[in-house]
């Protein structure tokens, strides 16, 4: 029988701490379902991200440790997910211990210690001189530098 473990996250600016989380999920059964939050959802949640949802889909869908990526659109479709790819584990970082405790008569539900000294907020934190910049100015910069990379490069 497959155990499904599945998890939830923006996974903007991508880091050493969720490749160690969906690592371990992967571990923990034998299919791994991650939904990422919605560029739409971020917004609700009060949330900017740097990265676009497309792109951090991508990113997680490229992990050998992932077997499929959802788009998280709201909080309620938890435990329709739960049921709709029959999740054995809910799993999600500690730092929202207590929060999902309603879906364990449905799944196990594990909180897991964040990865010591490394954590999105901190990573925008020491970037927020540059964080001010809107996202389209960021991908226009990166449009000229690769452009300027194929015409000098």
């Amino acid at each position: 029988m497959t155990k499904t473990v599945i998890t939830y996250g923006t996974f903007d600016m991508f880091h050493i701490g969720h490749l160690n989380l969906l690592r371990r999920l992967a571990e923990m059964g034998d299919r791994l379902v991650v939904g990422i939050s919605t560029d739409e959802f971020n917004t609700l949640k009060g949330k900017r991200t740097l990265i676009p949802f497309e792109h951090r889909a991508e990113i997680v869908r490229s992990l050998r440790y992932v077997d499929q990526v959802i788009p998280e659109t709201d909080w309620e479709q938890k435990l329709q997910d739960i049921q709709r790819y029959s999740v054995d584990t809910f799993a999600i970082g500690d730092d929202w211990k207590g929060h999902f405790d309603f879906l364990s008569p449905h799944c196990e539900v594990i909180y897991l210690p964040r990865t010591d000294g490394v954590s999105t907020t901190q990573l925008k934190r020491s970037l927020n001189p540059f964080y001010s910049v809107s996202r389209e100015e960021l991908m226009n910069a990166f449009d000229v530098l690769d452009t300027l990379r194929k015409d000098f490069g």
